[in-house]
C-alpha cells in the first residue's frame, strides 16, 4: 500500500470550494479549505491524479518541511540542516519560488535568495559540489510559504501553472485565465445537461473548459510535463495509466455555440478549439450580441465574461451592458445566464434581478459573478397565468 502525506492545492480566490469538491472526487482525505488553498492527504496516485484532473487547481504542492523563522538568517540556517539527499543531489537543476505573506519578511525573493543560499551550501559543504540553479526549466521546483513567522517548505509538483493547459495557440488581448473560467462553468453547476452559449467568446477559453467538463476531458491531457515527472520517485507505469485511462469520459448530447464581434478573436477561438480537438462540439460565429434574433436553442446556459476593462469609455461600457441586460430579457427567455464583471454599475445597467452573486477575482481586479434567471414574459403575466392556474 502506498503511504500517505498532505498536498496543498493552489487556487484562485473564490474557487476553493470547487477545488475541495474536484479533490473529493478524486478520493481526497483530511480537506481544510484556507485562503486560495485546500490542504488535503493522499498517496503519490492522487498527487498524479490532482495535476492531471484538477480543472481548478494552479499547483499541488507536498510538503516537506516546515519551521518557525524570525529572520532571514534563521531561515538559511534552518534549510543549510535540512537533509537535501532526498530529493536533489548535486548534478540536479532547481529554483526556489515564495510565497510571503508576513510583517517580518517583506521582500519574498530576499526569502527566496536565502534559500537557495542555504541549499546551495548544504551541498557544498557535504560534497563539494553544488547543483545549479535554472530558472527557465529546473529539475526540482522548491516552494518556500512564510506566514508570519512559520515556514513552510514544499515540492513543487505541477512546474509551470496547472491554468497553462498546453491547448492556446494564441491569445486575445485579456484572456481569461483557464482555472478561472472552469471555475465559473463549475459554480454553476453545469456538467453538459443542456446546450452553452458565450456570445462575448474571444479566444474561446469558457467554450473549450464547458466542452471538457460536458466530456469530463482531464484538462491535464494537453501538458507538455509536469514537474514530478523529474522526481527520483517517479514512477512512469502509474502516470501512463492514469494519464491514459479515459474511462471516466461520457458522450455530450448537447451543443456550445461561441460567438463574438471580433472576426480576429474567432480566427484566435477557431485554432484554440482545434487543438483541443473539440471543434465537433463547438458551434463558432463572428456576431455581436445585438445581432441575436434567436437564441440558438431552445434553452441553455450563458456564461460570459463580458469587457469592462479600462479601454472602454463609461459611456460605451454602459451601453454594452443595458443591450446584454435587453438582449437577455428579449431573446433568451428560460435560460440562466451568469456573468463576471467587476463594476457595480455596469450589473445595475443590465436592468434585471440577479437571483446569486459569487465574489470572485478576475487577475487583480475583485469582480462580481452574478447568475439571472430569464423568464418568458413579464413577472405581471407570470403572476397573473399562476393565479389563473390554481
Amino acid at each position: 500500500m502506498e503511504k500517505t502525506f498532505t498536498m496543498i492545492a493552489k487556487t484562485m480566490a473564490g474557487l476553493e470550494d470547487v477545488l475541495a469538491e474536484e479533490l473529493i472526487a478524486l478520493g481526497a482525505d483530511d480537506l481544510q479549505i484556507g485562503t486560495r488553498m485546500v490542504s488535503f492527504s493522499g498517496d503519490k496516485t492522487l498527487l498524479y491524479k490532482a495535476n492531471i484532473h484538477c480543472r481548478t487547481a494552479l499547483r499541488i504542492l507536498k510538503p516537506i518541511h516546515t519551521f518557525k523563522a524570525r529572520t532571514a538568517d534563521e531561515i538559511y540556517a534552518e534549510i543549510k540542516k535540512f537533509n537535501w539527499f532526498d530529493y536533489l543531489h548535486e548534478e540536479k537543476t532547481f529554483a526556489v519560488d515564495s510565497v510571503v505573506f508576513s510583517d517580518i519578511f517583506t521582500h519574498s525573493k530576499f526569502v527566496a535568495y536565502r534559500v537557495k543560499d542555504g541549499i546551495v551550501d548544504f551541498f557544498t559543504q557535504k560534497t563539494g559540489k553544488r547543483p545549479s540553479v535554472s530558472v527557465a526549466n529546473p529539475e526540482v521546483l522548491i516552494n518556500i510559504h512564510v506566514a508570519h513567522d512559520k515556514c513552510t517548505l514544499s515540492l513543487d509538483s505541477s512546474g509551470e501553472s496547472l491554468h497553462k493547459r498546453g491547448y492556446r495557440a494564441a491569445q486575445t488581448e485579456a484572456p481569461l485565465n483557464e482555472v478561472l473560467a472552469a471555475g465559473m462553468i463549475l459554480k454553476t453547476g453545469w456538467r453538459g445537461e443542456c446546450d452553452f452559449v458565450d456570445p462575448m467568446c474571444g479566444s474561446g477559453t469558457l467554450l473549450i473548459e464547458a466542452a471538457m467538463i460536458a466530456m469530463n476531458v482531464p484538462p491535464g491531457i494537453y501538458r507538455q510535463s509536469f514537474a514530478f515527472e523529474k522526481w527520483a520517485d517517479f514512477d512512469q507505469e502509474l502516470f501512463d495509466h492514469l494519464y491514459n485511462d479515459d474511462s471516466g469520459e461520457r458522450e455530450f448530447e448537447h451543443k456550445i455555440y461561441g460567438s463574438d464581434i471580433s472576426a480576429r478573436a474567432i480566427k484566435i477561438a477557431e485554432e484554440n478549439i482545434k487543438n483541443a480537438g473539440l471543434s465537433r462540439h463547438i458551434n463558432l460565429q463572428v456576431k455581436s450580441l445585438q445581432q441575436y434574433t434567436e437564441a440558438p436553442a431552445e434553452k441553455g446556459l450563458i456564461v460570459t465574461n463580458p469587457p469592462y476593462g479600462e479601454r472602454i469609455k463609461p459611456d460605451d461600457l454602459f451601453g454594452l451592458y443595458e443591450m446584454i441586460g435587453e438582449r437577455l430579457k428579449h431573446v433568451f427567455m428560460g435560460y440562466t445566464a451568469w456573468v463576471l464583471s467587476y463594476k457595480t454599475e455596469c450589473f445595475h445597467k443590465i436592468g434585471l434581478k440577479p437571483t446569486s452573486k459569487i465574489k470572485l477575482k478576475n487577475g487583480s481586479l475583485d469582480c462580481e459573478y452574478r447568475r439571472y434567471d430569464i423568464f418568458a414574459g413579464k413577472k405581471y403575466d407570470r403572476a397573473k397565468k399562476q393565479n389563473t392556474d390554481q
